[in-house]
């Protein structure tokens, strides 16, 4: 039987061009992730001068931005950060699936990593632990999915031209 040919992402080759767009909305507990992301990122070799930040309101406006961002910037890979957190109404429903559906099929669109690290919990509780105390910090899980996807579509070969 012939051995299964293995494609992997690393995160030796992940030196490019990364925009994180921040939801400022529960911005104590975001801050501690775009802190995770960016430190991830600079910790395995990312220039820090192409690493851009860029601000919005909340995660309903995330796949706006990033969408201009995939158009405009076209970076390597899009790094969305938020936190939605369930109230007593149903509009933690409607903010965190239409913003999780929308980056989906913008990674899907544009052939470019959105990694989603957008909290969508029960608790202000939840988020803390989910920022970086005992959960992690999903910013940094967010940044190394990107990575890890720069480097394994670098190593598929070209895709779309960007």
């Amino acid at each position: 039987m012939q051995p299964l040919s293995q494609i992997e992402g690393s995160f030796v080759d992940v030196n490019g061009r990364y925009v994180i767009v921040v939801g400022r909305f529960n911005h104590h507990v975001v801050d501690s992730l775009v802190e995770g992301a960016v430190d991830s990122l600079v910790r395995h070799g990312v220039d820090s001068e192409n690493i851009d930040l860029v601000h919005v309101p909340g995660a309903w406006e995330l796949p706006l931005a990033v969408k201009r961002v995939l158009k405009v910037v076209k970076p390597d890979a899009v790094i969305a950060l938020g936190a939605v957190i369930r109230g007593g109404t149903p509009h933690f429903e409607y903010v965190a699936g239409g913003c999780n559906t929308a980056m989906n099929n913008l990674q899907l669109e544009f052939e470019t990593p959105v990694a989603n690290g957008v909290l969508t919990v029960e608790s202000i509780e939840q988020a803390i632990e989910r920022a970086g105390t005992k959960a992690g910090n999903k910013g940094t899980e967010a940044a190394m999915a990107a990575m890890e996807m720069v480097s394994l579509l670098r190593a598929l070969g070209p895709g779309v031209e960007r």
